[in-house]
């Protein structure tokens, strides 16, 4: 009979730490240089138009309509720009590098302790996480973490100090967003290099410091981290922006998310009819901005469905899906399940 994965308490802790994401305005011919400015918040008191969609008796009674368009929609957003002699955004953060992904920081489970841990360092040996630092590096490199201010850029450069006194200088958009099969040779390969040691723990900590410039124009607007409003938020902000200590950012997990934008392996990547290019690691496939999870139990393409398999020695169907499995685990989180089923 097959050894079963025994542990209702699983815990791994993530093994890729961003910081969060500060954001500073700057010249581009000076941008390393000169000492760059802090950005920060403004709040904006706008007075909006109606622009949901109406009722069908409101949409076909113009009188109705007129009515509920000269309602005022007023409100108080926060808002972020560069200065008008600024026309490049900084973004700075670092990343932690750890190893120890074939030691669980919580697991209850005889067969999964005794089992798990050979599995994990067999992959180690054999991989040498060469193949997730590929693609941890490429996305440092072409600087997905931007997000929304990565789009309309007119240069983007990285910059990347690994503590060698050696800092790496790329240009972002020499390297793409929809695949992973840029020339890793030079710089880049020094970086996956770098990072592939830590994750295996031959290097026995790494931090990374990252410096992301793009030239988006002066007075450009530029997009922190938006915060979540709880409760009803009548009488307050509708849009209230993330700043630490007067500085605007990105939260750490915003950062995370586009650090392990790497699943090109879910079964739907294929179709060129959907286009979505790599998803982030998750252990469902979860795209929230689609409402869809592209890594679906029924198809038994989700972490949980592999990870019992493969945690426990049995072999999966291709090293792709090993990779998988070993990201959500640097990805980390809580994997026990119920002692009821």
């Amino acid at each position: 009979m097959a050894a079963k994965n025994d542990a209702t308490v699983l815990a791994f802790e993530k093994k890729l730490v961003p910081s969060d994401g500060y954001l500073y305005g700057t010249i581009w011919e000076e941008r390393r240089q000169k000492e760059p400015v802090p950005l920060k918040l403004n709040e904006k008191s706008v007075r909006g138009t109606i622009s949901n969609r109406l009722k069908s008796a409101q949409q076909n009674d113009p009188l109705k309509l007129n009515a509920e368009v000269e309602k005022p929609n007023l409100q108080t957003v926060d808002a972020c720009a560069l200065t008008e002699h600024h026309d490049t955004l900084k973004l700075s953060f670092t990343l932690k590098v750890l190893s120890g992904v074939e030691k669980p920081s919580a697991s209850n489970g005889p067969n999964f302790n005794t089992l798990y841990p050979g599995v994990a360092k067999t992959y180690i040996d054999q991989e040498g996480f060469i193949e997730l630092a590929k693609r941890y590096a490429t996305n440092i490199a072409n600087a997905r973490y931007l997000w929304r201010n990565r789009v309309g850029a007119e240069k983007i450069e990285v910059v990347v100090d690994t503590g060698d006194n050696d800092k790496l200088i790329f240009d972002a958009k020499q390297f793409s967003l929809r695949d992973f099969e840029s020339d890793h040779t030079g710089l880049l390969q020094k970086l996956v290099d770098k990072i592939a040691a830590a994750l295996c723990g031959r290097l026995p900590y790494l931090l990374i410091n990252v410096e992301a410039y793009a030239l988006i124009g002066k007075a450009q607007e530029v997009y922190p981290s938006e915060e979540l409003i709880l409760g009803n938020g009548k009488g307050d902000k509708s849009k209230i922006l993330y700043a630490v200590n007067g500085v605007a950012a990105l939260h750490s997990q915003k950062i995370g998310n586009a650090l392990r934008t790497i699943d090109t392996w879910y079964p739907e990547y294929e179709d060129s009819a959907i286009g979505i290019g790599p998803i982030a690691i998750e252990p469902y496939g979860a795209v929230t901005n689609l409402g869809k999870a592209f890594r679906s139990p029924k198809d038994k393409a989700d972490f949980y469905t592999l990870f019992d398999r493969f945690a426990l020695g049995e072999k999966l169907a291709d090293k792709n899906q090993e990779h998988y499995v070993m990201a959500v685990l640097v990805r980390g989180g809580v994997f026990g399940q119920s002692g009821k089923e």
